[in-house]
């Protein structure tokens, strides 16, 4: 199979010294592309350089809702140059989070939205985030997600009307290691087949969101996991796997504008596999 997690964070603190190891994890796995998620100007700055560094790995870069306070046009100037780069495919992970308001609820909104321009500009796909905002990163979308525009709703983990609002605006679903998950992913099991084929997408959100049963033998998740998402939704879907990869595959390929071949056209960086 080929498999591709659509988010993760592989800059994070908790793989520093075993980058390597988690690529090659991954590829053990089947897991040949990954797209590792900007929060901030550093993190961004991270994404792309692993992405130059490890074949198969893309980037997006943009400013996550708990950092935006500390957000202004120099930061977004050079995150419009990190933009340029060939291995730079989406923008974000941007949105709203009311939920722990780490930035307040004014500057989330406005460089939400600002951010959301940005994107427009440069005709890339935009990876959402939303917690708890009570509709209201909906109605930001109404007014500045201009006709043309693409993009995922990352983790996504809300109602059948939202669900339904998203698809009616052309986004992408994005589902994590919650479905795995027997009392917390319930209700996202039941809007499942609610997601038509080519709009679904699986994704880690690494290190965070373990999928089952690896939450069980581990405290962070990993790209390679990605493969538990894909075979519940599998189950689930009463599709084989096999076939669910392939969908799943071009889906990613086809919002992040990567052709379907390149991840595995690219050199391996496959060394030593740690199982």
């Amino acid at each position: 199979m080929n498999i591709f997690d659509s988010h993760c964070h592989l800059d994070d603190r908790s793989y520093a010294g075993e980058l390597g190891d988690i690529v090659n994890n991954a590829r053990a796995s089947e897991v040949y592309g990954m797209m590792t998620v900007g929060v901030n100007l550093k993190s961004s700055k991270a994404a792309v350089d692993i992405a130059n560094r490890y074949s198969g790995c893309y980037a997006s870069v943009g400013v996550h809702p708990h950092d935006v306070k500390r957000l202004n046009e120099e930061i977004l100037d050079s995150l419009l140059s990190l933009a340029q780069n060939a291995k730079v495919k989406a923008w974000g992970e941007i949105g709203l989070d009311f939920n722990r308001m780490f930035s307040p609820r004014k500057d989330q909104e406005h460089w939400f939205a600002r951010q959301l321009e940005t994107a427009e500009s440069l005709g890339t796909p935009v990876i959402l985030h939303e917690r708890d905002s009570g509709g209201r990163l909906l109605e930001i979308l109404e007014t500045h997600f201009k006709p043309g525009m693409t993009g995922v709703v990352h983790c996504f983990s809300g109602t059948h009307s939202e669900l339904k609002a998203y698809l009616d605006m052309g986004l992408y679903i994005g589902v994590t290691g919650v479905v795995t998950l027997k009392k917390r992913g319930g209700p996202l099991r039941k809007m499942i087949a609610d997601i038509p084929d080519q709009r679904l997408l699986i994704e880690t959100d690494a290190p965070y969101l373990t999928p089952a049963p690896e939450k069980n033998r581990y405290r962070r998740n990993e790209p390679a996991f990605v493969r538990s998402v894909l075979y519940k939704i599998a189950e689930i879907r009463q599709t084989p796997p096999e076939q669910l990869s392939e969908l799943l595959w071009h889906n990613t390929c086809r919002l992040f504008n990567i052709p379907a071949e390149e991840p595995l056209n690219q050199p391996s960086v496959i060394s030593k596999i740690r199982l």
